[in-house]
Parts: structure tokens; C-alpha cells; sequence
């Protein structure tokens, strides 16, 4: 598989759902229509934005099947195997894998501290067991635990760890990422938190997964294009627009919860899910 096909705006789809362990259908029907009509180069299932954590392993295969039939391979699609037991990672891994994902998205586990001798053993005897490539999840603020940059390395070099995405916000990790990487493209580097996306995308990483392409795809799409073209105007400009949704619909109330009760009131508002 050419890794090549992972860059650009890979949004981390809202799961819209009826009640706890009930998925709204049509709403998720609506999503994906209206988060490919924005032209995104993929989507993640299952990540924090898919709020994973609190879904039944029942509710994430029935998201997964759901998604992929209705993508019918017309982007890639990774999909979040996060999970405190071993064997279910796996066993959402290679469900995912039947139903045609190109990718799955891995943090570590959780519960338990780990220290970095730790998480490299636990990604030597996960990674070989997986069907799909697999991205390192950077998310220290939800799991407590962090990929020390060294560690990212040394991950790197065990065959179908492909790359990373980031959700730390510290740039200078970040930065410390591509510097590591820096001769090896085939390793990708995505950011997460979408208020960093601009100087990622200026600086050599390979594309953002941003929770705001839920809601206006098209904005993120077309900040990526221009830095592909070397528009840096119109680029500040776009950032300028991806500030505003933060700082107004992200952050009502001041809640840690903000973002995500954001995004999933606007999503709502709009008549989508």
C-alpha cells in the first residue's frame, strides 16, 4: 500500500446517535454526503471527536459497516482500534479490515501507566497481529500517556507503523517529529487540534485531522490547497476563518466538553445530524 494516499484533511467524524447505544442512521448518512461534498482526502472513525471511548464494541462495528458501505473505497478510511484489551484492539482491527478500511488509528492503553520501554513492547506485540497499516495517536490530555519522540522512532521502524497524528498541541513536539522524519516521507505527520494546521501544513506536515470538517470540509480542504500552491495570503486569511469557528462555537460555556458539544450543536442546527 502506497502511503502516499494519506495527506490532506482527514476529519474525524461525529457519531450521531438517538440514545446511548442507538446510531442515528440517517444523520450519519447525511454526515459522510455532506463531508465528502467538501472534498476531503479521508475520514476517521472512531477517534475522540467519534467519542470511541463510550460506544459499545457492538455500536463501533455497526459505525464501521455502516461508513464503509456507503464510502464505497472513494477515500480512505481509517478507524480508531483504541481500547484498554489487547484482543479487541485486534478484533475491531480486523473488522475493520473485512470491511475495507485502509488504515487503523491506535493511543495507548489508558487505564494502567506505562512508561516508553512499555509502550514499545506493547506496539512490538500488537502491530504484527493487525491486517492494516496503523497510526500512532498522540493524546496525552485523554490517555495520560505520551510518545516521547524517541519512542515515535523507534516505532517507526516496526514494519505497518506507517505515521502519527497529533493531538497534543505542542508544536515543538511536533516539530521535533518532522525533524526525526525529515528523510522519511513515507512516515506520516498529521495535527490534530485544526488551530495548528496552517504553520503544520507550511512546515512539511502531510495534513490535519480536524474536527471542523465536520461542519465546513470545503474550509479545510481549501487552506491545505493553498499551501500546496505556496498561497500563504489566502492561507492566513482561512486560518483566520478556522479561529473564529474556535473561538466562538469550541468554546461556549468553557467547558473542557465545549469542542465536541460545539460541533455536535451546529452539526444539528445545520439539519445534518
Amino acid at each position: 500500500m502506497d502511503n502516499q494516499q494519506f495527506r490532506g484533511i482527514i476529519p474525524p467524524m461525529v457519531t450521531p446517535l438517538k440514545e446511548w447505544d442507538t446510531l442515528d442512521q440517517d444523520g450519519m448518512v447525511r454526515l459522510i454526503d455532506h463531508i465528502l461534498s467538501g472534498g476531503v482526502h479521508g475520514l476517521f472513525l472512531l477517534g475522540t471527536t467519534g467519542e470511541a471511548p463510550s460506544l459499545s464494541h457492538r455500536l463501533r462495528k455497526e459505525i464501521v459497516q455502516r461508513a464503509l458501505d456507503q464510502i464505497k473505497e472513494r477515500i480512505p478510511v481509517l478507524v480508531g482500534i483504541t481500547d484498554t484489551s489487547f484482543d479487541e484492539s485486534i478484533n475491531l482491527a480486523e473488522y475493520a479490515a473485512e470491511k475495507g478500511a485502509s488504515a487503523v488509528v491506535l493511543a495507548p492503553p489508558y487505564y494502567f501507566p506505562a512508561g516508553q520501554l512499555e509502550l514499545l513492547e506493547y506496539l512490538e506485540h500488537l502491530v504484527p497481529r493487525l491486517p492494516l497499516p496503523l497510526f500512532l495517536y498522540n493524546m496525552p490530555t485523554h490517555t495520560k500517556l505520551f510518545f516521547e519522540p524517541e519512542t515515535v522512532k523507534a516505532a517507526s521502524e516496526i514494519p505497518g507503523v506507517i505515521g502519527l497524528k497529533d493531538s497534543s498541541a505542542n508544536m515543538v513536539y511536533f516539530h521535533q517529529l518532522q525533524q526525526i522524519f525529515k528523510d522519511q516521507n513515507d512516515f506520516r505527520l498529521f495535527i490534530g487540534p485544526e488551530e495548528l494546521l496552517g504553520e503544520t501544513l507550511v512546515l512539511g506536515g502531510h495534513g490535519g485531522v480536524c474536527g471542523g470538517g465536520n461542519l465546513i470540509p470545503e474550509l479545510y480542504v481549501e487552506l491545505y490547497e493553498k499551501s500546496i500552491e505556496g498561497d500563504f495570503k489566502k492561507m492566513g486569511i482561512l486560518h483566520e476563518r478556522i479561529m473564529q469557528i474556535s473561538t466562538t462555537i469550541y468554546s461556549v460555556g468553557k467547558y473542557k466538553s465545549s469542542y465536541l458539544k460545539g460541533l455536535k450543536c451546529s452539526l444539528a442546527l445545520m439539519g445534518i445530524c
